[in-house]
């Protein structure tokens, strides 16, 4: 609801196999053939970044082993993951989507959420103002979205994942909970497997099932989350669409195509990774008071350790310390598959160059390389201790982790995927825009 008592019109817009799409739109001679964005580096250890949809139909999807993928489909393309260009394509639909309206909230490098309420007058209702920003992206970048519309961003979210590619799905108000019911309660945000195993106790099998539940007993047995399991079974969903500047972290992981416990090798990760998230800081014009580290062993176990900063930040070196102090107990005497650096907690945003005077040297030098970094490129100039690290720049972030994790996947039998499966099983559920470290 909006002021007044009147409905709020969101749209969620969602790029259609993002990665593969800039691909074979870049590259003409690939389109209509399998595509698979990810290389696996050695042993095919890496996993499926982003598959195209001819790629989809022989069961590959994004976190899939890239081994598998090769198994599934052995004519599949395997191209590397360019993030610059997949970074470029996302800047040029967010400035399409801001012409439409300045609420507009990116949760993910191809997918963001847009309240059209107060832009009706303007361009329409809002499956007009759909159909005129697919319509954009489709004629200036040759991409296709789906895009879903609704009363809520829960409502939205779910409508424009039904019918893709270049899906339009409109929800009328008063509509969500009948919308909602037939579709399987996979579909739902906050449902992971661990949540639907325990409501199949229930009987629970579509979303319409849940709603019927009572909220009582609901509570009783997943306490306070029982309650908004039962509203977002009905649609309803007070979220607002976020100010589009209020940044909640800023964070990089890295998977290494070997395990690893060699102590300088973690250590220069996560001093490079400090470094990437640190710049992206200081372009936002953010400072950070605190810092969180992600620490997967060879065993799939995920631990992530945080600590508050006396004062607010946004240089490298207090951030690496911050993670080595807390990453050094985790990773000592095991091997590690995959680490992360996280930042948080952000106060006003401040014009750069305004800093402490007893730091001016070490901020000249810090500013002169960013804008070395800004004109050739990330890896223009780095540190010499970071030399022939092969870390990926900062936007190529944990492989390991899903692009997309959309509705239900084919199933891998790779013993490696069970394993995080079962592993993932055992943490509690939450909606995918809330991984802190999913940036």
């Amino acid at each position: 609801m909006v002021a007044g008592g009147g409905v709020r019109t969101i749209l969620h817009v969602d790029l259609d196999a993002f990665f593969a799409a800039v691909e074979q739109r870049d590259n003409p001679e690939w389109r209509g053939k399998p595509l698979v964005v990810g290389m696996g580096g050695a042993n095919d250890r890496g996993v499926v970044s982003a598959a195209s949809y001819e790629a989809r139909a022989f069961g590959v999807h994004s976190a899939m082993p890239i081994r598998t993928a090769k198994r599934l489909c052995p004519d599949c393309l395997f191209v590397p993951v360019r993030g610059s260009a997949y970074q470029a394509a996302s800047r040029d639909v967010m400035a399409i989507l801001r012409r439409f309206t300045p609420l507009v909230e990116p949760i993910s490098i191809d997918e963001a959420f847009l309240d059209v309420t107060g832009s009706q007058r303007l361009f329409g209702d809002g499956e007009s103002i759909a159909r005129r920003i697919k319509a954009t992206i489709r004629e200036e970048l040759s991409l296709t979205a789906s895009v879903g519309v609704a009363s809520t961003k829960l409502v939205a979210k779910v409508a424009s994942d039904l019918r893709k590619p270049d899906g339009l799905v409109v929800v009328e108000p008063g509509t969500e909970a009948r919308f909602l019911a037939p579709l399987p309660i996979s579909r739902l945000w906050g449902v992971g497997p661990s949540t639907a195993a325990a409501l199949r106790d229930f009987s629970v099998a579509t979303i319409g099932d849940l709603a019927a539940l009572d909220r009582a007993a609901l509570v009783r047995r997943f306490g306070k989350h029982g309650a908004s399991l039962v509203d977002r079974a009905h649609g309803r969903d007070s979220d607002p669409v976020d100010d589009p500047d209020a940044a909640k972290s800023v964070s990089h992981e890295h998977t290494f195509d070997e395990d690893t416990s060699d102590p300088d090798v973690l250590e220069r990760t996560l001093l490079a990774m400090a470094e990437g998230v640190s710049g992206r800081l200081r372009h936002a014009g953010l400072k950070a008071r605190t810092v969180t580290v992600k620490v997967r062993d060879s065993g799939f176990n995920t631990i992530t350790r945080q600590r508050s900063l006396a004062e607010p930040t946004d240089m490298t070196e207090p951030i690496w310390r911050i993670a080595l102090e807390l990453a050094r107990p985790e990773i000592r005497g095991k091997r590690i598959r995959l680490l992360g650096v996280g930042t948080s907690g952000f106060g006003e945003r401040e014009q750069l160059g305004m800093f402490e005077l007893g730091d001016d040297r070490r901020r000249r030098v810090v500013e002169a390389s960013d804008e070395v970094r800004e004109r050739f490129g990330t890896r223009a100039i780095t540190r010499a201790r970071l030399l022939r690290t092969g870390l990926p720049a900062p936007f190529e972030r944990d492989l390991g982790t899903a692009v997309e994790r959309r509705g239900e996947h084919a199933e891998d039998q790779d013993g490696a995927v069970s394993r995080r499966r079962k592993r993932r099983d055992s943490q509690p559920d939450t909606p995918p825009a809330e991984d802190a470290f999913d940036d």
